[in-house]
């Protein structure tokens, strides 16, 4: 075997650095947790491994390979949660496993491989979530596993509940902010409480400050407030008389 030059070193490593990079702007792109960075790092880590394989002759490339895919694996399967009886992380965790593979393809030096496989990695993810929805219609709430819980509270008079509650349906009828539930309670006398349990990507903030500046624009509405997570939290309500 030739030894590995350092342009042909460094022509591998570029490729390899490259592609994980364009999957991680897709990722980063699409407000997911593993971003440009972690993709391209993944993928710079799994080419040095295969490369210093090559270079060396210590040890067959093939070999190392599979280490890089073991040692990927316990990397994925950190970002694997739980919750209840949901498993998130696991898109996340499959895209991190497909970028140490185009690591592993650009240190083997077949360059047009290298780039078709990022192609068909990140063509996965831009038909692949739309393609689920159609499917998966009836469940869509569901569908993306990325998603990330937000609560969105408002403080109304009793009259208005049902103005609230279409406004807040009306606006969550798309798929970048969809609607879990919602809990009413009440917060004195003539007051109350609406919860809406939403589920939206990374970019939800702006979507939700306009639906907070809408709400406020009715008189009867006295209070909105949103903020991630879905643990159930009551805002303060008004001062009222006992």
């Amino acid at each position: 075997m030739e030894p590995l030059s350092i342009a042909d070193f460094a022509m591998r490593l570029g490729v390899g650095v490259g592609c994980g990079a364009l999957i991680g702007m897709e990722r980063q792109w699409q407000a997911r947790r593993a971003g440009l960075r972690t993709n391209a790092l993944v993928a710079t880590g799994s080419t040095l491994f295969v490369l210093y394989a090559v270079a060396t002759n210590d040890s067959s490339p093939t070999r190392v390979a599979s280490y890089v895919v073991s040692g990927v694996g316990f990397l994925g399967g950190g970002v694997i949660l739980r919750e209840g009886f949901n498993v998130r992380g696991l898109n996340t965790a499959a895209t991190l496993w497909c970028s140490a593979a185009v690591g592993v393809l650009a240190a083997s030096g077949h360059f047009l491989f290298t780039l078709i496989a990022t192609g068909t990695i990140v063509g996965i993810h831009l038909l692949g979530r739309p393609l689920g929805r159609f499917i998966d219609r009836d469940n869509g709430v569901e569908e993306d596993e990325d998603n990330q819980p937000y609560q969105l509270q408002v403080i109304c008079r009793r009259k208005s509940e049902k103005q609230a509650r279409a406004q807040i349906v009306h606006y969550t009828g798309g798929d970048r902010l969809m609607l879990r539930g919602i809990h009413t309670s009440r917060a004195g006398d003539d007051n109350v409480i609406l919860t809406a349990y939403l589920l939206s990507d990374g970019h939800a903030s702006a979507r939700l400050e306009q639906l907070v500046a809408d709400l406020s624009l009715q008189e009867s509405v006295q209070a909105v407030h949103w903020y991630t997570g879905d643990e159930h939290e009551v805002l303060p309500g008004p001062p009222h008389d006992d």
